[in-house]
């Protein structure tokens, strides 16, 4: 078995205390300091079926489409000590109930940092030299010859890029598209970093100039209640009518309704999302109709090998937490 497939033997599992019983059993899920109750299945766990299975546990290890709110602490009770979440994002968990009860978290940062940045670079390029189209037009027949004009789209060098939060992933994209002769890196965020900007020679900028000056918008902040609908109408409207908008940090970051209006009217060139509001999106949603808009299923670490770090970095977290043990990574609240 790979690590992935032994580690998965905890996911989205309720840990529970052993009867002397159990711990003399010889079964391997019996073994060790736990035992585990598994929803096995790819499929997140209904609402309910966490609400019911959770009462009593001492651990829990979930993923990001799983919210730990209010109603499932009090399901859990007293007993539940540490929650391990295999993302790096903690949007979906309720920080300030679950540090009011003492649960320690573990997340999983880093180790997607590059799968990510490769996933963002991946979808700009798409979305930019509008290659869903073509491939379209290579699939119905729409390829006749070759035309001057036809399916062109905008190029990297000698662009401004403008990226949104310039934390670790931030700087791993920047670090890809500066060889294809990026002449501009633009950054904004709560605060200037300048060590980290120094390798690109990036320029702290406020929003609105950023939005307004660069050809290339990639969004990777955290979301916050501050970046919570950051990109909006306003925001849209301030950038250029070729600019092209990539999100891969939280659906929520962007108004939606204002990114579909935006598009519409060509206020802006094209946006490439790997995160929607909701996940997944409807098939009827309007901007799926939209030939300038390509949208991915959330799939920014999805590599064989990061989701296989992941897995064995959040099981970990959850043993050394129900230990009292210091986690591999562990969320300070």
């Amino acid at each position: 078995m790979s690590g992935l497939e032994e580690t998965l033997e905890l996911i989205q599992a309720s840990v529970f205390p052993l009867t002397d019983e159990e711990k003399s059993s010889d079964n391997l899920l019996s073994q060790g300091c736990c035992k585990v109750q598994q929803w096995n299945t790819d499929e997140p766990i209904p609402r309910e079926d966490l609400l019911k299975g959770i009462s009593g546990a001492r651990g829990l290890l979930c993923l990001l489409s799983d919210k730990i709110d209010k109603k499932v602490l009090d399901a859990a009770g007293s007993n539940l000590k540490v929650i391990s979440t295999l993302s790096v994002g903690v949007d979906h968990l309720d920080l300030v109930e679950i540090k009011k009860r003492g649960i320690r978290v573990g997340y999983t940062p880093d180790v997607l940092t590059d799968a990510t940045a490769e996933l963002a670079v991946a979808l700009l390029l798409t979305t930019c030299r509008r290659l869903p189209e073509a491939i379209g037009e290579v699939k119905n027949g729409g390829w006749t010859s070759w035309k001057p004009l036809w399916l062109c789209g905008y190029g990297l060098t000698n662009s401004t890029v403008g990226i949104i939060g310039l934390g670790r992933i931030g700087q791993a994209i920047a670090r890809r598209l500066k060889p294809f002769g990026v002449q501009r890196f633009l950054y904004t965020g709560r605060q200037p970093k300048p060590e980290e900007a120094a390798e690109f020679q990036a320029e702290f900028v406020p929003i609105h100039q950023l939005a307004a000056e660069s050809d290339f918008v990639v969004v990777t902040c955290a979301l916050t209640s501050e970046t919570k609908g950051l990109c909006n109408k306003d925001f849209f409207q301030k950038m250029k009518n070729t600019a092209v908008f990539i999100n891969i940090s939280r659906g929520d970051v962007v108004n939606q309704e204002d990114l579909y209006q935006a598009l519409l009217n060509n206020q802006i060139g094209a946006a490439g999302l790997d995160v929607t509001t909701p996940e997944p999106l409807p098939t009827s949603h309007p901007l799926l109709s939209l030939k300038n808009c390509v949208i991915l299923p959330h799939v920014g670490s999805a590599t064989h090998g990061t989701r296989n770090t992941m897995s064995v970095i959040a099981a970990n977290n959850l043993l050394a937490g129900l230990k009292d043990e210091p986690m591999p990574s562990e969320f300070k609240l």
